[in-house]
């Protein structure tokens, strides 16, 4: 028996819908895909560093394009020195980032989704236009950063040093919003463009 069109519509979206929430489960059942690094990512113990590689420490876009950090590789960017490099447009989920340096980069309407970067510096860098979804930035440094009409979801700033930052015209959840302002270094004011940070922020008055 021929099944109706719409039925067999129906069934190719029930599956694909299945497929893609196995997919994202992987972190909370014990497997971890290759190269995902969001806060979960901290159960996971990575390889070590490969220093052998000469090219390891360069922004490479994901030919992917996927908002759930899919590569074919481990993105391995684990304390590379990277101060002033361009990553404009760059699609670089789910690389990890720990302990790197990335003072003064350019992540202009760049995707970061699901990178992993407790401990990496990253002042005086600009986000402007980028996505940041689902990043763990605990301990890091955004010291004089600029994420003027980013968008921020779902990601850990948890003991992160904000100060000077601007968050002029960024879009953050409510919920990320409130733990964003409980961070004490949520203050002072950014030296290129004047904005007070915690207003920018929209977290009003002092904590």
């Amino acid at each position: 028996m021929k099944l109706p069109a719409s039925t067999v519509a129906a069934a190719q979206r029930s599956a694909a819908a299945f497929a893609l929430s196995s997919l994202l489960l992987l972190p909370t059942i014990g497997m971890a895909p290759p190269a995902l690094a969001d806060g979960d990512t901290k159960a996971f113990k990575f390889p070590p560093i490969d220093r052998t590689k000469k090219d390891r420490c360069l922004f490479s876009s994901s030919a992917m394009g996927q908002a759930n950090a899919a590569r074919d590789s481990l993105y391995d960017l684990r304390e590379c020195q990277m101060t002033s490099v361009s990553a404009e447009g760059f699609d670089i989920s789910g690389a990890l980032m720990a302990n790197g340096d990335f003072s003064k980069a350019n992540f202009k309407e760049a995707q970061l989704s699901k990178v992993y970067a407790p401990g990496a510096k990253f002042d005086e860098a600009d986000f402007t236009n980028g996505i940041i979804d689902r990043a763990f930035f605990k301990g890091s440094s955004f010291r004089g950063t600029l994420f003027n009409n980013a968008v921020l979801s779902g990601s850990s700033f948890d003991e992160a040093d904000l100060t000077n930052s601007d968050f002029t015209d960024a879009y953050i959840g409510q919920f990320d919003l409130r733990k964003l302002c409980k961070n004490p270094t949520l203050q002072g004011e950014n030296a290129k463009t004047g904005a007070p940070t915690r207003e920018s922020a929209g977290c009003g008055g002092s904590l």
